[in-house]
């Protein structure tokens, strides 16, 4: 592998040429291949992983807490870590073929490391670690934002808008012919300012909790997190 032609080629996918090639070099080091050919067994790409993880999650919580100002914190926390999660990390990956450039060891080459969900997404964020540090927050963000543009617009659609409320109801009636029921369970905070707990329930069986602003938006958010433990298959 040319390591020289393979940093230059990512420079290419991403429009932007390293000032500190070994920064990047290291962003692209899997640990199998720094155990096979470094002596420095700690020069892999696990450290600006865990760097990037926190520069995406800074990058997309900034950017949704702008994009959506009516949006309430439960919402806004659910659609960011469905953005940073391994999936959509991958399909950022993916979109630049990442796995081409990833250093890795025979064994993790043998193994179809390239392809390897797990790999694509630490790689990705061990690049966005390596941005932040060598081009700053602002190049970083603007990076991240294009890179998981499909993503974000698509999570967007698919997520902010649906009812919640009318998608459980409609599972429900098709399957078990019963109907979600919903309490609120507690309200705090002063008159101008209240905030509002509520449960959904089928069949006396508590199936999930939200909060919001107003009982419509509590009843919204706790059917949004019994329907995410139904299409994750977590409901008892």
């Amino acid at each position: 592998m040319d390591i020289d032609k393979n940093l230059q080629d990512i420079e290419k996918k991403i429009k932007i040429e390293f000032n500190n090639k070994n920064l990047l070099k290291q962003a692209l080091t899997h640990t199998s291949y720094a155990h096979e050919y470094f002596k420095d067994k700690c020069y892999h790409n696990e450290r600006l992983e865990f760097l990037g993880d926190a520069v995406l999650e800074l990058i997309v919580s900034e950017y949704l807490y702008e994009a959506f100002p009516d949006l309430p914190e439960g919402e806004l926390t659910r659609l960011r870590a469905n953005i940073v999660c391994e999936v959509s990390l991958v399909k950022g990956a993916k979109g630049i073929n990442l796995g081409d450039y990833i250093f890795l060891g025979k064994g993790e080459l043998s193994m179809g490391g390239r392809e390897r969900p797990s790999i694509l997404a630490d790689a990705f964020e061990a690049l966005m670690g390596a941005l932040y540090i060598d081009q700053g927050y602002i190049t970083a963000k603007r990076i991240a934002l294009n890179l998981l543009g499909d993503v974000m617009e698509e999570l967007q659609k698919g997520i902010i808008y649906k009812d919640y409320k009318t998608m459980l109801q409609e599972h429900f009636q098709k399957t078990s012919y019963s109907t979600p029921q919903y309490k609120i369970i507690r309200e705090s905070g002063p008159d101008h300012d209240k905030i509002f707990e509520a449960q959904v329930m089928v069949n006396d069986q508590v199936l999930g909790e939200g909060r919001g602003k107003s009982k419509k938006e509590a009843e919204q958010s706790a059917a949004s997190r019994a329907w995410d433990r139904l299409r994750n298959n977590c409901l008892p």
